[in-house]
């Protein structure tokens, strides 16, 4: 159950930073990943102040929401989106 739970709490910590709800599409899951990148983007941050050490924080911080994205990406992809080889019926 322990496993169980974790995963759960995982998946709903994936949502909550994709800004999605349950139950979501593999359209709907794309688009919120593209718009978390976008709005994390560290290039984004070049020239926003003339404070490099406040410049370098923000810069790490949307390095590492970055990374935080991908990997609720990778996970909801896995675990809500069914694969498309898995959803097909078998030929014959």
């Amino acid at each position: 159950m322990d496993d169980e739970e974790a995963i759960h709490k995982e998946v709903a910590h994936a949502l909550e930073l994709l800004g999605l709800t349950l139950p979501t599409t593999q359209e709907e899951l794309e688009k919120a990943k593209r718009v978390q990148l976008y709005n994390w983007e560290p290039a984004r941050y070049a020239n926003l102040t003339n404070n490099p050490k406040q410049y370098m924080k923000n810069y790490k911080k949307a390095e590492e929401m970055t990374k935080k994205i991908q990997a609720a990406y990778a996970l909801l992809s896995a675990v809500l989106v069914p694969d498309e080889e898995s959803s097909q019926p078998p030929t014959p």
